[in-house]
């Protein structure tokens, strides 16, 4: 083989694999290519999703401000309730002891 034919042979073994190379890329751009319509289809997903993170959002703000309000209201009716309980603990000390001094005159 001479200088002329192992030339050649380089060349058309270069050409060959740039050849393949090149219709490599064209296949794997061809299968994983993403069209407009994919696009569009992802853009409206992804504005769903920032959609529905923001309901997300409100709705968990909204669940804060409304444990915060019930939790209010239940420290208050549980005040009352202390409130409540120790008038009636005074009102029952009362009546016993009205019932007692009642029961000394009628004894008198």
């Amino acid at each position: 083989m001479n200088r002329t034919e192992f030339i050649v042979a380089t060349a058309i073994i270069l050409f060959v694999a740039f050849m393949l190379g090149w219709f490599a890329s064209w296949l794997v751009n061809r299968f994983t290519r993403v069209t407009k319509a994919e696009i569009g289809e992802l853009d409206k997903m992804a504005q769903a999703l920032h959609e529905a993170e923001e309901t997300r959002d409100q709705a968990i703000t909204y669940l804060q401000q409304r444990e915060a309000e019930i939790t209010n209201q239940l420290t208050q009716t549980e005040a009352e309730l202390r409130a409540a309980m120790d008038g009636l603990r005074d009102a029952r000390q009362e009546a016993e002891e009205l019932r007692g001094y009642i029961d000394r005159q009628n004894v008198s």
